[in-house]
């Protein structure tokens, strides 16, 4: 008789489900201040509790297809209708959804690293061949190389997907190397989750009415403080949305976050004030920190900046334990670059920015 694990497609075994160790820990002492995971430090505007409020009181009906909110978002970015539009539970759902459309075991999908982890967690799970391209560690900047992203095309390559502004690094690509890409032909995931941060001038949601091969996603946890509640979306060509959402779940996207995002996306002074708090801590710890000898930043665009501790002396482990002995968790990075110096830290209130820039000055004076 065979075991079951006999039966588990060979291409999932031995991958282990996906555990944030910061996020566990936060929540089990949830004295510590949390700074490691591109959270908003606020909380939800008194529009959007109110939205909650009122639809808890209906959880018990099924939520439709969501064409309000979908309506909403197609507005907000220019684009015909609710039709151009698909919602998932957060963008991690998102790629799920995307990914199962165009990937099977064998093919490939490029990424440009470092880069969010999800592209690579989803890849896995289809049995599909990750491809990572490095980014160009060039003085005190690292910089995408489209030309590198080109030259790991095969015939094999399903999708690529680009940060932008990039995470963790937290700059933007230029709009002529996204053009390069898509002109390719092939479906080109641009990920903008933290776009809000810096205003939608250089989106490259323009390029959908040119390219039906470019894809764009968004979500509601960074500037728009909803983390907790799941709610992203996509933005692409009608057609190919429509073939996409034919992955949906259905009711995947429950009636409160449905209507909690719609009234998020309707309060346009709660989204400004958020933006305007987040880059003047990002400008307050970036001023603060450049102080430190040896200590390279990188400049960033979304609520969260990347740092490698390597010119100090220090690792960017040692600098996380540190931290977390003084109450605050910031989040570790890989060694790359030959450097074990990289950590990144979120933007916090005011009163934790002031704490993490004393604690890393302090103990980067050791």
């Amino acid at each position: 008789m065979k075991r079951i694990e006999d039966y588990f497609v060979p291409w999932i075994k031995g991958i282990n489900m996906y555990i944030s160790p910061h996020i566990e820990l936060a929540w089990r002492n949830q004295n510590l201040h949390r700074m490691m995971s591109n959270e908003n430090p606020n909380e939800p505007s008194e529009k959007v509790l109110e939205a909650i409020n009122k639809y808890a009181k209906i959880a018990n009906r099924y939520s439709d297809q969501g064409t309000l909110v979908r309506s909403k978002i197609a507005e907000l970015n220019s684009m015909d209708g609710p039709e151009n539009v698909m919602i998932g539970n957060g963008t991690s759902e998102i790629y799920d959804m995307m990914w199962r459309s165009f990937l099977q075991p064998g093919d490939e999908l490029i990424q440009h690293t470092p880069c969010f982890g999800i592209y690579k967690l989803r890849c896995a799970v289809l049995g599909a061949k990750l491809v990572s391209v490095p980014m160009i560690y060039q003085g005190k900047e690292l910089l995408f190389d489209t030309d590198a992203i080109i030259k790991a095309v095969t015939p094999k390559t399903k999708i690529i997907v680009i940060c932008n502004p990039n995470n963790p690094t937290g700059n933007f690509m230029e709009e002529k190397d996204f053009r390069r890409i898509a002109d390719l032909g092939i479906p080109f995931v641009v990920d903008e989750a933290y776009i809000e941060y810096d205003g939608y001038g250089r989106s490259m949601v323009k390029l959908i009415k040119e390219y039906e091969n470019v894809l764009v996603t968004r979500t509601l946890s960074k500037a728009y403080g909803l983390a907790g509640l799941r709610f992203g979306y996509m933005l692409g060509n009608k057609d190919v949305v429509a073939q996409i959402s034919a992955t949906l779940i259905p009711w995947n996207v429950g009636t409160i976050p449905m209507w909690a995002a719609l009234a998020a996306l309707e309060d346009t002074e709660a989204l400004e004030k958020r933006i305007k708090f987040n880059n003047a801590q990002i400008a307050y710890i970036e001023r603060e920190l450049n102080t430190i000898s040896g200590m390279t930043l990188f400049h960033s665009y979304g609520n969260f900046i990347l740092f490698d501790a390597k010119g100090t002396g220090k690792t960017g482990d040692e600098i996380v334990a540190y931290a977390q002995e003084k109450g605050i968790i910031l989040r570790p990075q890989n060694k790359m670059y030959d450097s074990d110096g990289f950590f990144r830290i979120t933007v916090g209130t005011e009163e934790e920015n002031k704490i993490a820039v004393k604690v890393i000055k302090e103990f980067c004076a050791k």
